[in-house]
């Protein structure tokens, strides 16, 4: 490698416990994390003795093996290992490729062991609740902290176990109702240098840093790309629940409500509809937040810019949520152009013999 060349090591660990079974070589590694969605790790491990693999036979236990990823001896990366495929191609070389997921992912496959209900309870401290409550359960405890955030929001709640709903999806819904919040799993390391994989909440969304990171094209940005994408616009949202009636000698109709933007009608916008299913919700003031706040978020065409940089020490996980100062002079912007963003995803390419480092990021205008 050049000199000033980042160095990525992969931990591979227990996932209940976090201790360190083994440290491997890693080729062909591609890492993304994200706000609202879990992020992944696609990567090879090259297995050119037995020793080897040997080694990586019992480091790579899918389900049950975590995954941290650094980059000059910081934690930039965490998860769980989902998959892995062993294979040889025809000169008999051997190697290991494997899939990993964001810790949230874990949630995903989690559901509730019963009945959980409260009145007028801060929504982060639900959240934490649901978190907790799976980790509270036999074998269920992965190392998942909490911090003492407060969003200044109360619900009411009620979780049936019936409904067998997944912790990842009720934390999910429960952030996109009417003035929710964001949340993610974010990995570090602590003052004392233990791996920390932390409940990271923020309302209405999670916000990094003070000053606006700055950019400029041509200049640190290599590439951009500034879709517009109307067909997930409405200017109309309807909610659907599920139907309230209890009495089965009537024909049984789920509970709707409509939320409608009258003033992009009344501006010239054709009438854009657009649905969503709450198949559990029979509260109509809960379905009614569902369509507020799905209507605040598709008024405007969807805009998902993306812009690829060389990692210079500016960027890096802990800028999610940050904000960005994106300024681009060339032949679509004759005139300049000066927005400001908020980084909500980012997808690294370790550096390779022939390749930089670089790091695509994902953005949002600001709200």
């Amino acid at each position: 490698m050049n000199r000033g060349t980042a160095v990525y090591r992969a931990i591979f660990c227990d996932l209940r416990t976090d201790r360190t079974v083994d440290v491997l070589p890693l080729t062909e590694a591609k890492f993304d994390d994200y706000i609202g969605k879990p992020g992944s790790l696609t990567a090879t491990v090259p297995l050119p003795t037995e020793e080897l693999a040997r080694r990586a036979r019992a480091a790579l236990r899918p389900g049950r093996t975590a995954v941290w990823l650094e980059r000059d001896g910081e934690i930039w990366w965490g998860g769980v290992l989902w998959t892995h495929t062993p294979q040889t191609d025809d000169k008999g070389r051997t190697k290991a490729q494997f899939q990993a997921a964001t810790f949230d992912s874990y949630l995903d496959h989690r559901i509730l062991s019963g009945d959980l209900a409260g009145t007028g309870v801060e929504q982060f401290d639900l959240a934490r609740a649901l978190v907790a409550h799976a980790q509270a359960q036999p074998g269920g405890d992965i190392g998942i902290t909490f911090g003492d955030e407060d969003s200044g929001v109360r619900r009411d709640y009620a979780y049936a176990y019936s409904a067998l709903g997944r912790v990842r999806e009720l934390l999910d819904k429960l952030g996109d109702l009417d003035g929710g919040f964001e949340w993610r799993i974010r990995c570090h390391r602590d003052a004392r240098g233990r791996r920390v994989k932390r409940l990271q909440l923020g309302s209405p969304v999670i916000r990094a840093g003070r000053q606006d990171i700055v950019l400029d094209h041509p200049g640190a940005v290599l590439s951009y790309s500034l879709p517009s994408d109307s067909t997930v616009q409405a200017n109309v949202w309807v909610a659907r629940g599920e139907s309230a009636n209890s009495d089965q000698s009537r024909e049984s109709r789920p509970l709707t409500a409509r939320m409608v933007d009258a003033e992009a009608l009344a501006t010239g916008w054709p009438r854009l509809e657009r649905t969503s299913d709450h198949s559990s919700v029979q509260d109509e003031d809960t379905l009614l937040s569902f369509a507020r706040a799905e209507l605040a978020r598709h008024r405007s065409p969807e805009t998902i810019p993306t812009v690829t940089v060389r990692l210079d020490g500016r960027i890096g996980p802990s800028q999610l949520g940050a904000r960005l100062r994106l300024r681009i002079r060339d032949l679509w912007h004759p005139d300049g152009s000066d927005r400001r963003f908020r980084i909500v995803g980012l997808s690294v390419t370790p550096p390779q013999r022939t390749k930089a480092e670089t790091a695509t990021l994902y953005l949002e205008g600001v709200r």
